[in-house]
């Protein structure tokens, strides 16, 4: 396991981590409970954040910007006897418009995931999951002299993933599962990218499949009034190339409420991934490509609408 992985799971399953107090914090449902008998509980918040800034006759220089951002949360999870079916859905895009450089993404993801459990003993499931990650529109990279460089499209990449494992389920706000025979898939689904072989496909090749070990992981605690902090963890091993190259998806985000409809969230998402290079030069002067971490963080303030309902036999 690379260094990035060994750090971040350190982060997540540390003593100090696992045992945290946190002031009024609920007491997790046992989901041995007689009396638990909802089926299907759906939460969530969509969240529109913006920032601004305007400058006139401003000494300190200054560029005029308007950026804004739309997250849809979601949680759709099933529990009826022993059986147990949580499904994420997270979508997200953002747009920043500055004077003389035009309107670019900050973010352009969905993330699907669902994970089916059968209850083996108190926490313990045996589960399926299956995932999807993509985005909605192209990517680029933006050059000195104005022009710009695809390097990503709708559906390319695109990662699914799916197989059996074992899950550990707390309570909602903590859970992990593990797979070690997972199956990914990776799509290019754009005839450029496709023919220079990018995010790991063969040349001319639009997919690729890998079979290896996976690992969710998923943790949100108050760490004080009003304020929610939430990690989540991805790993993935692919056995039948380089196992010891595991690929790392992690996200922090931080959610501080101002009121019922105000809020504002800070996040970083890093990730690397040995499949996906980036230009360098090397020590002979000569473009080189090789893989390197990923970093994104944003933060912006707005409005948020949370919705919360439940169904019983």
């Amino acid at each position: 396991m690379n260094r990035y992985a060994t750090l971040l799971f350190a982060i997540l399953f540390s003593p100090h981590f696992l045992s945290a107090q946190v002031t009024n914090q609920k007491v997790p449902e046992d989901p041995n409970r007689p009396d638990s008998l909802k089926t299907w509980t759906i939460s969530g918040q969509n969240s529109l954040l913006f920032n601004q800034s305007s400058f006139s006759n401003w000494a300190a220089g200054g560029v005029n910007s308007l950026a804004g951002s739309l997250l849809l949360d979601y949680n759709f999870n099933y529990k009826k006897d022993r059986w147990n079916w949580d499904n994420h859905v997270l979508i997200g895009y953002g747009l920043s418009k500055q004077n003389d450089i035009g309107v670019r993404k900050t973010d352009d993801r969905y993330f699907l995931n669902s994970l089916l459990g059968y209850r083996l003993k108190q926490y313990w499931y045996a589960s399926f999951f299956t995932s999807l990650q993509s985005q909605f529109a192209n990517g680029y990279n933006y050059n000195a002299d104005g022009t710009r460089t695809l390097i990503s499209g709708p559906f390319a990449p695109a990662y699914l993933g799916l197989g059996p494992g074992i899950s550990y389920k707390k309570s909602d706000n903590w859970k992990v599962n593990f797979s070690p025979l997972a199956s990914r898939i990776t799509f290019v689904n754009n005839d450029y990218l496709s023919s220079i072989g990018a995010y790991g496909v063969d040349v001319g090749k639009k997919s690729r499949y890998e079979f290896g070990f996976n690992l969710q992981a998923y943790r949100k605690d108050e760490i004080m009034k009003n304020i929610n902090l939430e990690h989540m963890l991805l790993l993935y091993s692919n056995y039948l190339e380089n196992p010891q190259n595991v690929d790392i998806n992690y996200t922090m985000n931080i959610f501080l409420k101002v009121n019922n409809f105000v809020s504002a969230n800070f996040g970083i998402q890093m990730i690397y991934d040995d499949d996906t290079t980036f230009p360098y030069t090397n020590n002979s002067g000569q473009t080189a490509y090789r893989p390197q971490l990923q970093f994104k963080e944003i933060f912006g303030a707005g409005f948020t609408f949370k919705f919360v309902s439940s169904s019983k036999n």
